[in-house]
Parts: C-alpha cells; sequence; structure tokens
C-alpha cells in the first residue's frame, strides 16, 4: 500500500485543480500518438488516424482518461480497487500492453508541465510520478 503526505495529496489537489482536464487528456493522447506510433494500432476504429490533432475521438477518449484519473486523485488509499474493472477492461477486452500506461502517464506528465511552465516544480514532478506509477500498477494489475 502507497502511503501518502498530506503535502502530497495537497500538490496533487492544487495542480489538477489548476488545469483543463479534457484538454490536457486530449493533448497528451494525441502526443502519446504521435510519439509512439505503434499505440496507433488500439485505436484503428476512431477513423482517420492521420489527422490526430483534429480527431475528435482521440480528444473524447483523452478526456475519458483524465476522468479516470481524476477518480484515481478522489480514491488515492484504494486505486488498485477503483481500476479492478478498468484493468479487465484493458486486458482482457482490449489487450492493451500495459507499456502503454507509462508512456501515456509520461506524456500526461508532459503536457502538464508545458501548461504549468515555471510553476512547475521539481516536487510537483516527484509526486505525479509517485501517483501515475500507483495508477499503472494499478491499470496493470489484471495482468498478472
Amino acid at each position: 500500500m502507497v502511503v501518502w503526505s498530506a503535502q502530497e495529496r495537497s500538490l496533487l489537489k492544487d495542480v489538477f485543480s489548476k488545469i483543463d482536464s479534457a484538454d490536457v487528456g486530449a493533448k497528451a493522447l494525441r502526443r502519446c500518438l504521435i510519439v509512439y506510433p505503434w499505440t496507433q494500432r488500439y485505436f484503428s476504429n476512431f477513423g482517420d488516424l492521420g489527422s490526430i490533432n483534429t480527431n475528435e475521438k482521440i480528444a473524447k477518449h483523452g478526456a475519458t482518461v483524465m476522468g479516470g484519473v481524476n477518480r484515481a486523485l478522489k480514491n488515492m488509499d484504494n486505486i488498485k480497487g477503483e481500476f479492478t474493472t478498468l484493468s479487465a477492461l484493458h486486458s482482457t477486452t482490449l489487450e492493451v500492453d500495459p507499456n502503454n500506461f507509462r508512456l501515456l502517464c509520461d506524456c500526461i506528465t508532459v503536457v502538464i508541465a508545458g501548461s504549468m511552465g515555471a510553476n512547475f516544480k521539481p516536487e510537483i514532478q516527484i509526486v505525479l510520478q509517485k501517483f501515475f506509477a500507483v495508477v499503472i500498477d494499478a491499470l496493470g494489475k489484471q495482468y498478472y
């Protein structure tokens, strides 16, 4: 079980209260699909992936992803339990390579850093990496 300090909880809530989750999700998913093109194979039903930056289905799914991130934020003491069904969906039904969760979380961090600019301090990156490590582990739970 992960132990969260009051400062970590406060930093995470502060960061996520200052971002537009739907916008961050759309930008992060687009970035992931462009930087790691092999991840596009999971989105073949999203239409023209040659137009990733204008594809509304990608933007909508990015917002959905961030909805899951916000669920994790609200359930920090039980992220694995919160993501049990989501993990099963991604492992058994969608057969997503669990390494892609790390890639997407890295892209989310990059987009958040870009949106925060000089306010993105090392302590924010540290807590985001810890948080996303727990999210990634929870999403990969059903793979093992």
